[in-house]
C-alpha cells in the first residue's frame, strides 16, 4: 500500500487526477467518529498534517488518522 502523503500528493500533482473527486474521512478523537473532509477543501500539505479550514477555524489533522479516501464514493485507499 501506498503511503498517505504519497497518495496525496499524488493526487495533487497528477494531471490526469481531479482534487474534485476525492474525500478523505479521518478519525477525530473528540467527536469519536469518522469525519469528511473534501480535498479540494485542503490548503496544504505540512510535514504529517493536512493544514484546512472547517468553520472558518484552521485545523490540522495528522496524516496517520486518515482511515480511507474515496474517489466519486469508491475506496481507493484505506489503511
Amino acid at each position: 500500500m501506498i503511503p498517505i502523503k504519497d497518495f496525496l500528493n499524488k493526487i495533487k500533482w497528477d494531471s490526469n487526477l481531479s482534487e474534485e473527486d476525492y474525500t478523505i474521512y479521518y478519525f477525530d478523537r473528540i467527536e469519536n467518529k469518522l469525519l469528511e473532509l473534501r480535498y479540494k477543501d485542503i490548503k496544504r500539505l505540512e510535514g504529517n498534517f493536512i493544514i484546512t479550514n472547517i468553520n472558518n477555524k484552521e485545523i490540522n489533522v495528522p496524516l496517520h488518522r486518515i482511515r480511507k479516501v474515496e474517489k466519486e464514493g469508491v475506496v481507493v485507499w484505506q489503511r
